[in-house]
């Protein structure tokens, strides 16, 4: 399991660190004393929990863009990285619909370009490249997909990711079978967690709607995701870097989701997050055409089992009710960073 010792001085850079999973994970590797460098577009929401949890001041934040290699490139050598999370992309999937090239050059280019980084350097030990669930062709079958199932995710974000797992391998087989750099994936399912303050996710439209004194807008309450907590597969990514940091057998692809009994219908989730919140309704508003989006999507974790020991932590409730809590303190002028930081420490058992 995770030794967050291990971070400890290290130099780790971080692409995409400005976003809602990037910040957590800024944040654990601050309270860890590693040495951290981002690189990425200004935040992508007004408000940011980039901002809100003071995550600038406390790292070296380099605002690029993926896009552009020569400017990735001088912030990655100057950073000389011992290990590399890649976690920059356009991550909606009804965005990728309106803007699809925009979507495929950050999540496939964006991809090349950051490996292009590792190929040419030699400090280098630990690479994770951080995918999603829908890299899968999906069957909207009732079992979950394995790391071996066919990759052809249907919309241009999912597919991006298809292709970004696909370069992940090919320039890992090509270029890194002889090196001492190992290089992986991580797919991982769909996240809710405090700070999320994106458009087009369940979990943000609730806290803007309870904020408002406003139901709840559902568009499809019958779709069946593999929700966690933000914690849980930022718990996995580092674990999985530092397994392979020292012997690259752990290198490869893991899927990281929740238990089976933390699968649940979108339907489920918003009245588990109005239990919690208190006084808040929902109504169902399905859309008419509406883009594609798949109705069942549910992963396998084994691998990441039976490699690590890894399991998840907080089931569904507990998640819930952590999203709550933050976002709540938000609303109310908490201090966020003291909350975002106990969550860390009750999370990893610090």
């Amino acid at each position: 399991m995770l030794d967050m010792n291990f971070y400890k001085g290290k130099n780790v850079f971080i692409t995409g660190h400005t976003g809602f999973k990037g910040s957590w994970l800024c944040r654990i590797l601050v309270n860890a004393k590693a040495n951290v460098t981002g690189y990425a577009l200004e935040p992508p929401t007004t408000p940011s929990l980039f901002e809100a949890a003071g995550i600038g001041p406390n790292i070296n934040s380099v605002t690029g863009d993926i896009r552009d290699f020569k400017s990735l490139k001088q912030a990655f050598d100057k950073a000389r990285p011992e290990i590399v999370l890649h976690l920059a992309a356009q991550p909606i999937v009804r965005d990728s619909y309106k803007n699809p090239a925009y979507t495929y050059e950050t999540n496939v280019m964006g991809t090349v370009n950051i490996l292009e980084c590792v190929r040419s350097s030699d400090c280098v030990k630990s690479f994770l490249n951080v995918t999603t669930d829908k890299v899968y062709l999906n069957r909207e079958w009732n079992w979950g997909y394995r790391e071996n199932e066919e990759l052809d995710g249907f919309d241009p974000y999912s597919n991006s990711k298809s292709c970004s797992e696909l370069v992940t391998h090919s320039y890992k087989n090509s270029f890194f079978e002889d090196k001492g750099t190992a290089i992986s994936t991580a797919r991982a399912g769909n996240v809710i967690g405090g700070g999320d303050f994106a458009n087009d996710r369940i979990i943000p439209d609730c806290v803007r709607a309870a904020a408002e004194g406003k139901d709840i807008v559902v568009r499809n309450p019958y779709s069946t995701r593999p929700y966690q907590h933000v914690l849980e597969p930022l718990y996995a990514y580092l674990m999985i870097a530092e397994g392979q940091y020292d012997n690259k057998d752990y290198a490869g692809w893991y899927n990281v989701g929740p238990d089976e009994c933390d699968c649940v219908t979108t339907g489920e989730l918003v009245e588990l997050f109005c239990k919690y919140w208190g006084n808040i309704g929902w109504k169902n508003v399905a859309e008419k055409n509406a883009p594609h989006e798949a109705s069942f999507l549910k992963l396998d974790c084994s691998k990441i089992k039976s490699t690590f020991g890894w399991k998840p932590r907080w089931h569904i409730e507990q998640a819930i009710q952590k999203t709550v809590e933050w976002s709540k303190a938000y609303l109310q002028n908490g201090n966020i960073v003291q909350i975002t930081d106990n969550q860390i420490k009750e999370y990893f058992n610090i």
